[in-house]
């Protein structure tokens, strides 16, 4: 219902309300001056409050006369024969009009705060959309479109000063020019067009102007237009603060990661070579090595061939890997035949470690590559073993939930440090205390980790120190 419509039915009803009080007071139930005078002051407050001021005196005019007419001596004319009536009849208008001005007033009042309270409630839920993104080029996409879809607005315009850029809500400019807007950061100051409904608010960090924003088909007003140039400038600076510290953080981990792999290759590699060399150059220096002495050089060349060799191995599947270059075949199949497979594949290494395997017959299948699952179970039972003393149990479970089959490697050795346990899973990383004590290549367990990924699974491990770690992994039921 458009404007004069609903301005129209409010006189209607005015004029009804009127009728309809004169003739339940007149006719049927005889009402004195003093009661139908309180009842048509109840008409023109209920008018007031639904319809408005005009209406509300529109009936109190008409109110007056039905007063007079049909209440005041003499009755059915409007000449007033007591003064005393015209006192009464003077003070019933007064009333009526103050009445009807009060009601509008609460009326107007009521809308405001509804109006005020709406304000509020969207500037709260565009807070947290803004918090949605701490990446600055991402917000900037989306805070137009969060300004649009928040406070009802035909399109939005974010420029900064210190971008050439316009982010807008959509493909059209609505009247929100490039040069419009950069003009506004360079002045500072806010521009209203009623006619064209456009509105320019600079974007105000303290006393520093870092942007501006447009908006088009707005009926927001100033305070409002301000709170939300405040938001989207908080939520600039933010989110660019945010990056910066994230840039930091990833510099100084990425320095310190480095600094452990080169460590961890240094050593991997240095390692076999150096006992290579030494043997070799003892075989070549002297020819007076009894035969037991040569055998044990050129089981240590052997030894330590194989060891360089599976380094060299295991670096080029981990090169694959991350190429994505590895072809997996997945298929439906039970997780116990792949246990099995890898504890006979380590029975002479498991020899001092007995193996509790508690995985349910009743286990659905998992959707897997099973050589490549059989791969993860050989490092991660071989790790345990490894790093666990001599009859030290190894515990293997297996439970389904959630359409989700998770399998545990629980053992009794060391256990890993709260640092370690980010960092374990990283290509040529190992232990700090466990480096000398235990030979290793350092990218089994990023191996097991790219494997696990790439079936859409999970690998953690959950540790503490002298208790044990367990290792576990999921894969989805298929």
């Amino acid at each position: 219902m458009n404007a004069a419509a609903r301005s129209g039915c409010g006189y209607l009803i005015a004029v009804l309300s009127v009728a309809g009080i004169t003739l339940v007071g007149y006719r049927w139930l005889h009402l004195n001056p003093t009661t139908i005078a309180l009842a048509f002051l109840l008409g023109i407050l209920g008018i007031s409050a639904s319809w408005g001021l005009r209406q509300a005196i529109f009936m109190s005019v008409l109110a007056t006369l039905a007063f007079d007419y049909f209440f005041l001596p003499p009755i059915g004319t409007f000449t007033i024969a007591d003064p005393q009536n015209w006192i009464a009849l003077f003070a019933f208008l007064v009333t009526a009009v103050a009445v009807g001005e009060l009601s509008e007033r609460a009326r107007r009042g009521a809308r405001s705060a509804v109006e005020r309270r709406q304000e509020l409630e969207r500037l709260y839920a565009f807070s947290q959309l803004l918090l949605s993104s701490d990446s600055p080029a991402e917000l900037l996409n989306l805070i137009p479109r969060y300004i649009v879809d928040s406070f009802a607005i035909r399109s939005a315009a974010i420029s900064l000063s210190s971008r050439n850029d316009v982010y807008r809500s959509g493909p059209t400019i609505d009247g929100l020019e490039s040069r419009d807007l950069q003009l506004i950061c360079v002045r500072g100051e806010p521009r209203f067009d009623a006619v064209h409904q456009l509105a320019f608010m600079p974007l105000r960090m303290g006393m520093r102007v870092v942007g501006c924003m447009g908006v088009s088909g707005s009926h927001l007003s100033r305070q409002t237009l301000e709170a939300i140039g405040s938001l989207v400038a908080i939520s600039i600076e933010r989110a660019g603060a945010v990056e910066k510290l994230s840039r930091a953080e990833a510099a100084r981990e990425s320095e310190q990661l480095r600094s452990v792999l080169l460590d961890s290759v240094t050593h991997e590699f240095r390692t076999p070579l150096t006992a290579i060399k030494a043997s070799v150059t003892s075989l070549l220096g002297s020819s007076n090595h009894s035969p037991e002495e040569r055998q044990e050089l050129l089981t240590i060349i052997n030894e330590e061939s194989d060891r360089l060799n599976r380094l060299i191995g295991e670096a080029a599947e981990m090169a694959q890997l991350d190429a994505n270059k590895v072809e997996f075949r997945f298929a439906s199949a039970p997780i116990g035949n792949v246990v099995e497979e890898a504890l006979d594949e380590l029975k002479q290494l498991l020899v001092q470690h007995p193996v509790d395997v508690r995985i349910p017959a009743c286990l659905p299948n998992a959707r897997m590559d099973s050589a490549h699952i059989k791969e993860v179970m050989v490092h991660l039972i071989e790790n345990a073993a490894k790093y666990s003393p001599a009859g030290a149990p190894i515990r293997i479970t297996g439970e389904a939930k959630d359409q989700t089959l998770n399998i545990s490697i629980a053992d009794r050795g060391p256990g890993i440090d709260d640092f370690e346990q980010s960092l374990v899973f990283e290509k040529f990383y190992r232990g700090r205390n466990q480096r000398v004590q235990v030979h290793g290549t350092g990218m089994g367990l990023a191996i097991c980790k790219a494997i696990v990924q790439a079936h859409g699974g999970h690998l953690g491990v959950t540790s503490q120190l002298g208790h044990g770690s367990v290792f576990y992994f999921s894969l989805p039921v298929g």
